[in-house]
């Protein structure tokens, strides 16, 4: 519908209000990454969704196992070469090639596996998504709502995959870590051997003293890496915004190119597109320097712990206790060690993405909550045996009044013409009978099915021509036949034998060209009820005329109700009514008698 100047986007003012800003809901963090998680493991895909987590758990301790195998096989491989037996290093060989081979079985399937499972538990979560988008018109009311809910395509497509990903890479790692570390610290343990020295008068002896220097070396590391890693967080919540409005900006180029053009609107559009990118790069910049600090401090730990147990485990070797296959063992035991203590340094990047992904998946969730929570405000349609309006008040989402009154019945084959300045609210009355518009007071009906409304400018999905024409009945629902008859009527014969064509007709077809299919729609559908807003601004008199006609003609039961400026319009209504501005908001009267020509 051609909204009207004065008539900002339907929304009421409580749930805009908590849209814009919306309030956190009870719960701590854990609490509500945790209520994020949870759904698909008790939902009808459980035994699916344990089945393959089960799979994936055994796959990652499958891999510490080799792990630990191979940790004993570089002891008994480099003493073989320390001794130069030949005939145990051709053992060892065959031992290793056996041990490879297991390992690589279990990489690709844990690999496979663990895709296949982020997969499904995406697409569940998505469906999820989308369902809760679409229920109760939120996708409409929360957009329009504005405030932080920035981009919810990009939330449910984007940040769902890095979510439930990131999850399973960041759990997985986790379990990795706490089962290598309890694997190999005993190992450890029992080849670091005692560090024994003197301190004063006394001897003090460390039993698995390089177990507690891996201890203190991870937490010296992961206490650093908090401290540079931490504006991570906020930076990565702030990139994903950007990145999803400069890419939203990029796709209004596109999808409006034509009426761009005409505006020869390239010098703006520009300028939108480079402050946009200008604000995704500012902060990019920022994140790079965050990354860079943390990088370095990653680095510098990775690389020290390369050559610190062989500087730490030294003296014992070159004293003569530790043959070189025990310093061997003792190198890649601590690395496990080590490593698994530091998951928390090396993960942490990922960490503040998921932190980042997770808060704008629950931001989202809240503005859907809030406005779940204003529903009882709403100014909500009730099944009636016609479009009515009974005492009717309709306002902006600040509450400012736009129709002050409106009492309005739309009979069976009603042809009825709603009239009024611009800006006084026409649009938005359509709107209320559309059930759409929640925000006023008063009795709203609207009876369950039957209804069609055409606005100036016709949704046109993207797909075959078909669909398009049969939308919003499921493609399939008409023959080719009647949907080929139908075109050629409302003067779109070009377009009959193109029904398999697949385009986004919008930007394929003229504005006339819509606005004719769109009547090609409403014949096809057969409303009870059909309400027309500006349906024909695009097409000429002549035009106009033999589409009403047309329509008329095809569907001579049906109530049909217009807003529209065309004298030639009008002669094909019985009724006129009338939005009168006033102080307070506008008023709906019957226009005098004889005012429909």
């Amino acid at each position: 519908m051609n909204p009207d100047s004065t008539s900002p986007a339907p929304a009421p003012a409580a749930a805009a209000r908590a849209a814009a800003s919306p309030p956190r809901l009870p719960g701590s963090f854990a609490q509500r990454a945790w209520a994020l998680l949870q759904p698909f493991f008790v939902s009808d895909q459980r035994w699916v969704a344990l089945g393959l987590l089960a799979t994936v758990i055994t796959l990652n301790l499958l891999t510490v196992y080799v792990d630990v195998l191979l940790n004993a096989f570089q002891r008994d491989f480099y003493n073989a070469l320390e001794t130069r037996d030949q005939a145990e290093f051709t053992r060892q060989l065959w031992r290793f090639a056996g041990l490879a081979l297991v390992f690589i079985l279990v990489a690709v399937y844990k690999f496979y596996l663990t895709q296949l499972f982020e997969l499904r538990w995406r697409v569940w979560l998505t469906t999820r998504w989308i369902d809760g988008w679409l229920s109760q018109r939120a996708y409409y009311r929360i957009e329009l709502a504005g405030g932080e809910t920035d981009n919810p395509d990009q939330r449910i497509a984007e940040d769902i995959r890095l979510f439930t990903e990131l999850t399973v890479s960041l759990t997985m790692g986790l379990l990795n870590s706490v089962v290598t570390l309890g694997s190999f610290v005993a190992i450890l343990w029992a080849v670091s051997g005692p560090l024994s020295f003197t301190l004063g008068d006394s001897t003090i002896t460390i039993p698995g003293y390089m177990v507690w220097v891996a201890l203190l070396y991870a937490v010296a590391g992961s206490w650093l890496s908090h401290r540079i890693g931490r504006p991570l967080i906020a930076l990565n919540f702030a990139q994903q915004r950007f990145e999803a409005d400069f890419r939203y900006g990029l796709v209004r180029v596109r999808e409006n190119a034509e009426s761009i053009a005409l505006y020869h609107g390239e010098s703006p559009e520009r300028a939108g597109l480079l402050a946009r990118l200008t604000e995704l790069a500012t902060n990019y910049w920022s994140l790079m320097r965050a990354q860079k600090r943390l990088i370095w401090t990653q680095s510098f730990y990775a690389q020290i712990a390369l050559i610190f147990p062989f500087v730490v485990a030294a003296p014992r070797y070159f004293n003569g206790p530790l043959k070189l296959g025990d310093l061997m063992q003792i190198s890649s035991a601590f690395g496990q060690v080590q490593g698994s203590l530091s998951w928390f340094v090396s993960a942490y990047a990922s960490l503040a993405t998921w932190r980042a992904t997770v808060d704008r998946l629950l931001s989202f969730e809240d503005a859907l909550a809030a406005l779940r929570a204003g529903d009882e405000t709403l100014l909500r349609p009730e099944t009636g045996p016609a479009p009515a309006l009974h005492g009717v008040r309709l306002d902006t989402p600040a509450g400012n009044p736009i129709v002050a009154q409106a009492d309005l019945t739309i009979g069976a084959g009603e042809r009825v013409l709603l009239t009024g300045p611009s800006g006084s609210g026409k649009s938005t009355l359509f709107r209320a009978l559309a059930g759409i518009w929640p925000h006023g007071a008063g009795r709203v009906e609207l009876p369950g099915q039957g209804v069609l409304f055409l606005p100036q400018r016709p949704y046109l999905p993207i797909g075959s021509l078909r669909a398009t024409v049969s939308y919003p009945a499921l493609d399939g629902s008409f023959s080719d036949e009647q949907i080929v008859q139908t075109l050629r009527e409302c003067r779109l014969p070009g377009l009959a034998d193109r029904l398999d064509e697949v385009f986004a007709w919008d930007r394929r077809l003229s504005p006339g060209e819509q606005q004719r299919l769109a009547f090609a729609r409403a014949l096809l559908n057969r409303p009870r009820w059909l309400f027309l807003d500006e349906a024909t601004a695009a097409l000429g008199d002549a035009d106009s005329r033999a589409l009403y006609e047309l329509l008329l003609a095809r569907l001579p039961e049906a109530a049909v109700v217009s807003i529209a400026h065309n004298p030639s319009v009008a002669a094909f209504h019985q009724r006129r009514v009338e939005l009168v501005p006033a102080e307070g908001g506008a008023r709906l009267i019957a226009a005098p008698p004889g005012a429909v020509e």
